[in-house]
Order: C-alpha cells, then sequence, then structure tokens
C-alpha cells in the first residue's frame, strides 16, 4: 500500500479540526486544498494562522492566500513547535488511539479510518483541556457567547 498524506487545520479556541484532506502526494496543492476548505467552511473568520516552517507554509501562494483572506501568520522558530504544539498533539492522539498496531490492508480501509476519527474527534472526544467537554460542544459555546 502507498503512503497517503494528512493535512488538517485545528481551531485553538474548540480545538475541533475545522478542515481536513488527504492526499497521494505531500505538495503544496495538499496544503492549499486545506486551507481553502478551511476558508469555505469559516468565511468571516480571520485567524492568526499558525504553522510549523515547512515548505508549503512559507511559499509565496500560501503568503499570498493569507494576505487575501486577511490573516496573518505565525510561526516558532526553528526546532521549537510553540506555535505548532496543539496540531503536533493531534498528530500524536490520533496516531495513538488509531493507527500504531494497527495493519491497514488497502488505501480506502486507511482513509475511512482517518475520516471516521476526525468526526469522533470533533463531535464525540471528551478532552481534559476542555473541561471535559467535546470540540462541537465548545464550538457552539462560543458561538453563542458571540
Amino acid at each position: 500500500m502507498k503512503k497517503v498524506y494528512l493535512s488538517a487545520i485545528l481551531d485553538l479556541a474548540d480545538r475541533r479540526i475545522v478542515s481536513f484532506v488527504i492526499s497521494d502526494r505531500n505538495d503544496n496543492q495538499l496544503v492549499f486544498d486545506t486551507f481553502d476548505e478551511a476558508v469555505r467552511r469559516e468565511p468571516d473568520a480571520h485567524p492568526l494562522f499558525h504553522s510549523d516552517r515547512g515548505f508549503q507554509y512559507t511559499s509565496q501562494p500560501m503568503n499570498a492566500r493569507l494576505k487575501q483572506h486577511g490573516m496573518k501568520q505565525s510561526m516558532s522558530r526553528v526546532a521549537r513547535c510553540i506555535d505548532n504544539g496543539p496540531m503536533e498533539g493531534f498528530w500524536g492522539t490520533l496516531k495513538r488511539e488509531k493507527y500504531y498496531r494497527r495493519q491497514f490492508t488497502s488505501r480506502e480501509h486507511l482513509v475511512s479510518m482517518i475520516e471516521n476519527y476526525i468526526h469522533y474527534y470533533n463531535n464525540g472526544r471528551y478532552q481534559r483541556c476542555l473541561k471535559s467537554k467535546t470540540p462541537l460542544q465548545v464550538h457552539q459555546q462560543l458561538l453563542m457567547a458571540a
């Protein structure tokens, strides 16, 4: 089975995965598609965009996308992933809970697991950092308070 690459954007306020894209290639288009999906889903949001220093995030086309949507980018210094820590935490949780010690016999099986897990993570996985609420519950509370 070939590798698949997952790109995701996490909202720091509620720890919700706002958008994700799965691709057979780790390239600029993967990140651009993920970003464009997040903007499509949350068109009025103008967040501070935290990322690591990967080539996709430091490219001129990504910078242009951020400016077009009124966003600023934040990146920590090299080898200090402070800005991207919550996203790294999500990757670790996904791998620990659903990937390690499992065998995937097909791309479809792996993609289905990822899609189902992200749905569960947003809607059914209670998190201590959210005072034992799900990301969706916190998101709904934040919308009502606005």
